[in-house]
């Protein structure tokens, strides 16, 4: 099984992007409906890619990721290849054009 790992550190985020290659982060927020219903489906469809490393923040447990990130609403999910911010997500996120834009980064990593 592929679990996202939950983060609530600046140490263990740097951890987590500095120990993968791929990392992906999820980005969420109490009281959030939109995250909540978004967050399953992203972890269904995270299953395709193995290689990618899963982190979950909640933004209210770790509130200085909203600065690092300049993050302003949630959801917000950002793929890194290398530690660096590759591909970014935010609120709405269409899960079709999302999953194609992985499926092209993930290639390349074959």
């Amino acid at each position: 099984m592929h679990n996202f790992e939950t983060l609530h550190t600046n140490i263990e985020l740097d951890d987590f992007l500095n120990n993968h290659k791929l990392s992906f982060l999820y980005i969420s927020k109490n009281n959030c409906s939109v995250c909540h219903s978004l967050f399953p489906q992203i972890k269904e469809l995270m299953m395709k890619y193995p290689k990618i490393n899963l982190g979950y923040v909640l933004v209210d447990e770790f509130p200085s990721i909203a600065g690092r990130f300049n993050i302003f609403a949630a959801p917000v999910l950002i793929l890194f290849i290398h530690g660096k911010e590759y591909l970014r997500e935010a609120r709405i996120v269409h899960l079709d054009q999302f999953e194609e834009k992985l499926d092209r980064i993930y290639e390349n990593f074959q």
